[in-house]
């Protein structure tokens, strides 16, 4: 993988609701902040019945920006297949050394 990754965002599992909060129903997951933050903090709350990995769900991940999403998980552990929770994205998270990384691939548009 490449060195010179693009930082995206960090994620924070919470207990307790966040106002503004935005829910992505076909995970049971809420999220709010990376976009408001300066810094790319995003916060999430899962619900009790949320299907993802048990290491996503309570350990914060790091996200980083990738060009080919395919290309970035070959040779990886991948604990969730690339898929796409919002339009134009396309995401995967692998396992390193015990921590959810979330990669992105951003499809933008001309």
């Amino acid at each position: 993988m490449d060195k010179a990754l693009k930082y995206h965002h960090v994620g924070i599992p919470v207990s307790k609701p966040v106002k503004g909060e935005v829910y992505l129903k076909d995970y049971k997951v809420y999220h709010f902040g990376f976009e408001q933050s300066a810094f790319g903090i995003e916060l999430m709350r899962y619900e009790d019945d949320c299907t993802l990995p048990e290491i996503v769900k309570t350990k914060p991940h790091v996200a980083f920006e990738v060009e080919d999403i395919y290309e970035a998980i070959k040779g990886r552990n991948v604990i969730i297949e690339p898929n796409s929770p919002s339009e134009g994205n396309v995401v995967a998270f692998i396992e390193e050394n015990g921590i959810p990384v979330e990669l992105i691939q951003v499809n933008k548009k001309n």
